[in-house]
């Protein structure tokens, strides 16, 4: 395993128009569950200059006015009128009512071990999930300080500490390692340019983002940029427009920055727009789960699980543990351990993780939060998938 290399993430703010409809279609699944927890409900969204398309395939007892709740979202970004008039903006739905029996209609929290079984998984996928020792919330150092980046350019602008920047901002950060371990900042490149493309001195904008973007995101980190560390800022000049009004999104076209930042692998599916009996969602967080609770108890410095399912099974039909070399005891050992500690079959795992009801607890506004602020790590709350409850027994 390669020890001394260069690696980069990178991350995107709220108001890049494939996070915006990550954001949107999340929305959406807020929504359904909020009003009835066994709704069975897949949503996809696209958008350009003026207009919002959903796609959405459900059966539930809710009644959710999806164009109006797109159009909210997009009000919540903050894009000036002239950019993305959310009020006035075109919203297109192809929408698909499906039979009410489509609907898993049962308290995972009631059922038996044997009832458990019958919630079996309408998709196969293999999902990933990895945990590393870099930071704190056991995550890959180089996608951490993009999204923290990411984070702060959408506090500074909302404290208007920053008032002319526009919502949608691109980060990326790259790390030199030293025998495995982050080591010192090698790059940063923000775009960032200001809404509307008015006309910002490029040395004020330099300086503002050093002082109320990078100095703040990095202030907590023993790792700092340095006298050497290149820092790009807008290297192609300033974009005259942004967000839908230079370019389109869609939902899932986020995937690496909303797990591991590409230094880990994931399955590449769509995280957002999926209700929780979606295994290719629900299985990356056990995935993460299980590997940052290795991590934790101590057993290996990284880790990343497998997780496999198949059409029509509850449980996964393969587990795979990878250390990378970095394991106290063997791979075989650890993974028989996480399966007497964790139960990863679907309806095991809505249980675990009480998935049907976080709306609800968060007024409407759980999975809506993920894209912008993290599926993994240190999020808008304490994710329950990013628990170390079982390290003891995994010790």
């Amino acid at each position: 395993m390669k020890k001394n290399f260069l690696f980069t993430s990178e991350s995107v703010a709220e108001g890049h128009p494939d996070r915006l409809c990550d954001t949107i279609s999340d929305a959406i699944v807020d929504r359904f569950l909020q009003q009835d927890p066994y709704s069975h409900i897949v949503t996809e969204c696209a958008l350009s200059k003026g207009i919002v398309f959903v796609a959405a395939r459900f059966a539930s007892k809710a009644t959710v006015d999806i164009p109006d709740l797109a159009r909210q979202v997009v009000g919540a970004v903050g894009y000036r009128k002239e950019d993305f008039n959310a009020a006035e903006c075109t919203v297109v739905t192809s929408l698909m009512a499906q039979p009410l029996d489509q609907r898993y209609e049962w308290d995972e929290r009631e059922l038996t071990d044997k009832e458990l079984d019958r919630i079996t998984v309408r998709n196969q996928i293999t999902q990933f999930g990895f945990a590393c020792n870099h930071t704190a919330e056991l995550m890959p150092f180089p996608i951490t300080m993009a999204n923290r980046l990411a984070r702060q350019l959408t506090v500074a602008r909302e404290s208007k500490t920053i008032p002319y920047l526009s919502p949608d901002c691109t980060t990326q950060v790259g790390v030199d390692f030293e025998s495995g371990k982050p080591k010192r900042i090698q790059s940063i490149t923000l775009i960032a340019g200001p809404q509307g493309g008015d006309q910002i001195d490029a040395a004020q904008l330099r300086a503002d983002l050093l002082d109320q973007v990078i100095n703040p995101a990095f202030a907590s980190e023993a790792i700092r940029p340095d006298d050497e560390t290149d820092i790009f800022i807008n290297p192609r000049g300033t974009f005259p427009k942004s967000g839908p009004a230079a370019h389109s999104g869609m939902t899932g076209r986020k995937s690496a920055s909303d797990t591991y930042g590409g230094y880990a692998r994931h399955s590449g599916s769509a995280l957002s727009g999926k209700d929780p009996c979606r295994i290719d969602r629900v299985g990356a967080y056990a995935a993460r789960y299980a590997a940052k609770n290795v991590v934790a108890a101590g057993l290996a410095d990284e880790c990343e699980v497998q997780l496999s399912y198949t059409i029509g099974q509850a449980r996964p039909v393969s587990i795979q543990v990878t250390t990378f070399g970095t394991s106290s005891i063997d791979e075989y050992t650890i993974k028989n351990r996480l399966e007497e500690c964790i139960d990863f079959r679907l309806g095991a795992i809505i249980r675990k993780f009480g998935l049907r009801s976080l709306p609800s607890q968060f007024k409407g506004a759980f999975y809506r939060m993920l894209p912008a602020h993290g599926h993994m790590g240190a999020s808008f709350t304490e994710l329950p998938w990013e628990s170390i409850d079982i390290v003891n027994r995994l010790r």
